[in-house]
């Protein structure tokens, strides 16, 4: 007897019929697609970062790194830097004339360790590479709490000798370091930040 045979004899089944065939998925195993990253273009917002954080490192490498290393910030010093810097603090920013030696450690951080971060952020900002996203958030967290709360309180609250005599001019070389990493900080607010315009 065959096997079509033994089908056609099976009780209550019609003749030639066969149950249809069910076939289930387990979806389960499959992980959700990945969202794709935004090209360059759509993300305008990316690019103004890219160029700020590439500006941001020009100055940590000019500016901090005097008085981090210890050169003496006077008007008639031999070094071009620390002339510059003079012409910036004499008037504006007397804690980083005379910086104290905390004041050095604030320094140091922006020279050596923002000021490289600054060419990975951009890098990474240009390019989307999401990782970057929870170092971006801890830095802007770091420098926010730095430079707004601790430096902007000394010059402006702290002791006679450290305080602004010229306030408009304080605010506007260092209010944007404390303005761009806040923006950073809702621009990285979730995970996979390069999936959307902002």
């Amino acid at each position: 007897m065959t096997a079509a045979s033994r089908d056609q004899d099976r009780p209550g089944d019609p003749a030639g019929a066969r149950p249809p065939l069910e076939v289930t998925l387990d979806t389960r195993a499959v992980p959700p697609a990945k969202p794709l990253n935004l090209p360059l273009r759509e993300r305008p917002f990316d690019i103004a970062f890219a160029v700020v954080f590439l500006l941001f490192t020009v100055t940590s490498g000019i500016s901090d790194l005097v008085p981090t290393i210890g050169i003496p910030i006077t008007a008639d010093s031999t070094n071009w830097l620390a002339q510059s810097n003079y012409w910036y603090g004499h008037d504006a920013d007397p804690l980083f004339i005379d910086p104290p030696v905390w004041m050095r450690f604030v320094t140091g951080l922006s020279a050596f360790v923002y000021g490289p971060f600054y060419l990975l952020l951009a890098f990474c900002l240009l390019t989307g590479r999401n990782w970057i996203q929870l170092p971006a958030v801890i830095y802007a967290s770091a420098i926010s709490m730095i430079t707004g709360v601790v430096v902007f309180g000394v010059e402006f609250f702290g002791e006679p000798e450290y305080r602004t005599e010229n306030p408009v001019k304080f605010l506007a070389f260092n209010l944007p370091y404390v303005i761009i990493p806040i923006l950073l900080l809702v621009r990285m607010r979730k995970p996979l930040p390069f999936t959307r315009r902002w």
